[in-house]
C-alpha cells in the first residue's frame, strides 16, 4: 500500500459520512475500496490507495486495508485506525458495522486530488444508498474478479479489460512502475 496514514483516515471518513449508515459493513467498505481504486483507474490511469487486492468469495478485498479494519474491531485500544472507526456488531445482525468517529470536514479534503474527490463522490452515490449485496454483485462483474480465482491478487492491468476503462494495459504498467 502506497498511501499516508492521515489520507486513508481522510477516505474512511468520507465513506463512513456519505454512505448509509445502516447499510455499511466491513464487506461494503472494502468493495467502496475497491471501486474508488478501480474506478479511478479506469478513468484517469491510476489508483488511489495501491493497496495489493485479493480475490475473495464477496468480490476483491484491499489486504491491507482490511487488516487494519479488522484491527479495530479485535483491539480498538492499539489500533491505528481507532481514532476514525469504530466496529459495532448490532445483537442479532449479521454485520460488522463501521462507525465514523468524527464527521468529515474540509480539512480532510486537503488530502485528495480534486479527481479523487470526484470518484469518491460518484462511489458513494452509485453505492452509499444500496444494500451490501447491490456493490458485491457489481464488483463481481469486473474483470478483476472474473478473470483471477480464489484467493489470487489481483492485478490493476485487469482494469483495462473493462470496457469502461479509459487507460489501457500498457499505460497502467507504466504508472505502476512510475510509482514504486
Amino acid at each position: 500500500m502506497n498511501i499516508p496514514l492521515p489520507k486513508l483516515k481522510a477516505i474512511l471518513l468520507y465513506f463512513c459520512n456519505y454512505t448509509e449508515p445502516r447499510f455499511l459493513g466491513k464487506v461494503k467498505l472494502m468493495k467502496l475500496f475497491y471501486f474508488l481504486d478501480f474506478m479511478h483507474l479506469k478513468e484517469y490511469g491510476s489508483p488511489v490507495t495501491f493497496d495489493t487486492y485479493v480475490n475473495l468469495d464477496k468480490g476483491p478485498i484491499p489486504s491491507t486495508i482490511k487488516n487494519l479494519v479488522d484491527d479495530v474491531a479485535d483491539d480498538l485500544d492499539s489500533a491505528e485506525l481507532s481514532d476514525t472507526i469504530r466496529i459495532e456488531k448490532p445483537k442479532n445482525f449479521h454485520m460488522f458495522r463501521v462507525l465514523p468517529t468524527r464527521k468529515f470536514t474540509n480539512a480532510d479534503s486537503k488530502y485528495f486530488s480534486e479527481t479523487e474527490l470526484e470518484i469518491l463522490k460518484r462511489v458513494c452515490e452509485k453505492f452509499g444508498n444500496k444494500p451490501t449485496s447491490s456493490i458485491v454483485d457489481a464488483s463481481h462483474k469486473e474483470a478483476s474478479w472474473k478473470q483471477t480465482r480464489f484467493l489470487d491478487t489481483i492485478p490493476y492491468t485487469l482494469a483495462a479489460q473493462d470496457p469502461d476503462s479509459k487507460a489501457d494495459k500498457e499505460d497502467i504498467e507504466l504508472l505502476l512502475k512510475l510509482t514504486q
